[in-house]
C-alpha cells in the first residue's frame, strides 16, 4: 500500500505543474481546473499502465497534452449555442409525409390490372415513348396509349379515394 500512497502522493505534488500548464494552454483558469481534473482522472484510472521508475511528470503531462488537444478537436466540431438561437433554425421537414404518400402509390398501382400498371410503369416511370412500350407489350400503339390513360384515372381515383378516407380515420383516433 505504501508503493499506491507514494505514486499518490507524487502525483499530487505535480498539480501545480500541471495547472500551469493547463492554464498555458487554454489561457482560462475554469478550463485549466477542468483539464487538470480530467488528466488526474485519466491517470488514476490508469494507474497500472505506469511504469515505476520512469519520468512521472512527462506521463502527466503527456495525458494533459493529448486530453487538451482531443477536447480541442471535438469543440471544433461543435456550435457553441448556449441560448438555443441555432438550434430553432435548425429544422428538417417531417419525412414521413413522403413515405406514406409512397405507401399509398404502391397500394394503388397495386390495385390497377396488370396490364394498365405495366403500360403506366413503363411510359410514366421509365420514360419510354408509346411506340417502346407498345414493342415491348407487343401490342398497337393505342392500346398503350388507352391503357396509360385508363391507369392514369384509376391511379387518380384511388389516390384521391384514399385521401378523403385518411382525415375521417384520423378523426376517429383522435
Amino acid at each position: 500500500m505504501t508503493g499506491l500512497n507514494s505514486w499518490r502522493d507524487s502525483v499530487v505534488a505535480m498539480i501545480p505543474a500541471l495547472r500551469a500548464f493547463a492554464w498555458s494552454l487554454c489561457h482560462n483558469g475554469a478550463d485549466a481546473d477542468d483539464l487538470v481534473q480530467d488528466t488526474l482522472i485519466k491517470a488514476w484510472s490508469n494507474r497500472d499502465r505506469f511504469e515505476p521508475g520512469t519520468n512521472l511528470r512527462a506521463w502527466l503531462f503527456t495525458i494533459l497534452r493529448n486530453t487538451y488537444y482531443t477536447q480541442l478537436n471535438r469543440r471544433r466540431r461543435e456550435v457553441r449555442d448556449e441560448d438555443g438561437d441555432y438550434a430553432k433554425l435548425l429544422r428538417s421537414p417531417p419525412s414521413q409525409d413522403w413515405s406514406l404518400a409512397m405507401q399509398d402509390l404502391q397500394s394503388a398501382l397495386a390495385q390497377l390490372p396488370d396490364e394498365h400498371r405495366e403500360a403506366l410503369i413503363l411510359v410514366g416511370a421509365a420514360g419510354l415513348s408509346y411506340e417502346e412500350a407498345a414493342e415491348i407489350c407487343g401490342c398497337a400503339i393505342g392500346t398503350i396509349k388507352s391503357r396509360v390513360n385508363r391507369a392514369r384515372i384509376k391511379l387518380q381515383r384511388l389516390l384521391d379515394s384514399e385521401g378523403e378516407t385518411a382525415p375521417a380515420s384520423d378523426a376517429a383516433t383522435l
